[in-house]
């Protein structure tokens, strides 16, 4: 074979030259680098928005699959997001009737809304795949190591822990300071109507107030003052605002989420305070009056015990869980409970038929002795006034939806699985306005849940509480204390609710209100005699 004489300069400038296929690869790079140089900032990010936009589109539509919902995000990125920021019941409404699985994608995050009564308790009953999440900014509001972000074991424990502090024989113990916050708030809405001169006015506010009133008195005692109670029960609604279903998912300067950490961090410091209070009440040998005392007591008697319920209270929990804790169940029942005090007494002051038979059965049970403070006895023979509350909470249900996290991939239906990072809401409403359970569901009918009914029959429909691993723990808690609160206003105020067109229309504000905010004056009854005076 002949020599070669390779030059090796020369070979690199051929290399660079030629590709194996013949291509030219110099060429090729020169021109990527001018394009590059071509192209304007501008271009660019137009460039990178269309495959942002395309992504979202293509996500979503994977995501969807068959169930219904838009066919394509009209507003690209943030979906609905703008109308949910005043979120109304009918387009609710009009969701959970388009099908049993319905869906909506807000920034990225892809909704699902399960519709029906038996996909609502599959994912209630279902901690395998999904955990309650709330929103996004929840974990920032309500601290990252609440115990209601644990799971597992972790959760069951801790909330077996808390079982103990809603036993009708725990709540024997708050009735009495409840009633007497039921006594105060009677004269104050009475003299709220006569500076009024009994004129109709918002009682939205006023029944915030006195639901905070009572909740933190049941959880604190005497421990928090009055101007505390009064402070959180004003600033309450920022927290409400800043955890609604749909809002910014990071705390931004003076945003809502931003006012609403200011108020959770402000009433849990007050909380942290309450609770030492209670340390020292139980360590000098003192009753158990409130939530706080009970838990303190319940550590204090598991150090001489070793049964099974007793070993959950061995470890000493520290002022900041107990605050987080009593933050969790102020939480859960403010707005819920601030919901239902708004519909109960304007329906029933809609209705003198009602009332007139509450009145009656509060003389009855208390065989005309006014001087009998309320007990459970006592309320256990409230049958009417609690038939009034279940319709109530059935009618007008506070929570409407419960939203998840998918953590698993989630078979919800066997044409339908939920994507892991989703968000998951089982709906309450149409099961509890279901007309083959509930006859005529739109009507407010109290006689229908008599003992044997088929109302209350149908258990798997009553999905007011949830059911499943977080199923409210203060059920028992909401009928003593409504039972205990109308019975009371029955008896020594006649009030009265004026009708407008937007009184039996819905505003979803976390719960769900009277439109018109609740327009009521209060004047002072005597029960013996059922004379009005002003």
């Amino acid at each position: 074979m002949a020599d070669i004489n390779i030059d090796p300069i020369a070979h690199l400038q051929n290399a660079t030259n030629f590709s194996t296929f013949g291509g030219n690869n110099a060429s090729i790079i020169e021109w990527g680098v001018n394009t590059v140089k071509s192209l304007s900032y501008f271009k660019i990010f137009v460039t990178l928005l269309c495959i942002l936009l395309a992504y979202d589109q293509i996500s979503y539509q994977l995501k969807k699959g068959s169930i219904v919902g838009p066919k394509w995000k009209w507003y690209p990125i943030i979906g609905p997001f703008l109308e949910s920021l005043d979120p109304k019941f009918e387009e609710y409404k009009a969701k959970w009737y388009s099908g049993e699985l319905s869906c909506v994608s807000i920034f990225h995050k892809f909704v699902i809304i399960a519709s029906t009564r038996d996909l609502a308790r599959k994912i209630l009953q279902a901690p395998k795949y999904v955990k309650p999440c709330v929103v996004d900014v929840a974990v920032k509001i309500l601290r990252p190591c609440n115990w209601v972000f644990l799971d597992g074991k972790a959760h069951t424990d801790y909330r077996r822990s808390l079982n103990g502090l809603f036993t009708k024989q725990a709540l024997a113990q708050y009735l009495p300071s409840l009633e007497t916050v039921i006594d105060k708030y009677i004269d104050r809405f009475v003299e709220v109507s006569k500076k009024n001169k009994y004129e109709p006015q918002v009682y939205f506010h006023e029944m915030r107030e006195i639901l905070c009133a009572l909740s933190l008195r049941a959880f604190c005692g005497d421990y928090i003052t009055e101007d505390q109670v009064r402070k959180i029960a004003d600033d309450y609604y920022l927290v409400t605002a800043a955890l609604e279903l749909v809002n910014f998912p990071i705390i931004i300067p003076f945003t809502k989420t931003w006012y609403g950490k200011k108020t959770a961090d402000a009433a849990m410091k007050i909380f942290e305070q309450c609770a030492q209070m209670a340390k020292d009440h139980i360590a000098s040998g003192g009753e158990s009056v409130c939530v706080m005392d009970a838990w303190v007591k319940l550590m204090h008697e598991a150090k001489n015990r070793d049964d099974e319920e007793s070993r959950l209270y061995h470890r000493e929990f520290t002022n900041k869980e107990i605050s987080e804790a009593i933050f969790t169940f102020l939480f859960a029942s403010q707005d819920a409970s601030s919901s239902l005090c708004c519909w109960i007494f304007q329906i029933v002051a809609d209705r003198p038929d009602i009332l007139q038979k509450i009145r009656e059965e509060q003389m009855a049970v208390r065989n005309n002795d006014l001087s009998k403070p309320i007990d459970l006895d006592l309320i256990d023979k409230m049958t009417y006034t609690n038939m009034v509350i279940k319709e109530t909470l059935r009618y007008r249900p506070p929570v409407l939806m419960v939203p998840y996290v998918v953590k698993n991939k989630f078979p919800v239906t066997s044409n339908y699985t939920a994507p892991k990072g989703s968000m998951l809401i089982p709906t309450l409403y149409p099961a509890l306005h279901d007309p083959e359970v509930y006859e005529n569901p739109d009507e407010f009918i109290p006689e229908r849940w008599v003992e044997g009914s088929a109302a209350n029959a149908a258990k798997k429909n009553w999905l007011v509480f949830g059911c499943g691993p977080h199923v409210c723990l203060g059920q028992t808690y909401v009928m003593i204390t409504f039972a205990a609160l109308m019975g009371k206003f029955a008896l020594y105020t006649d009030f009265e609710h004026k009708v407008t067109p937007l009184s039996e229309k819905i505003k979803v504000f976390a719960t769900i209100f009277p439109k018109d905010d609740l327009l009521m004056t209060f004047r002072r009854r005597d029960p013996l005699t059922g004379k009005v005076s002003e």
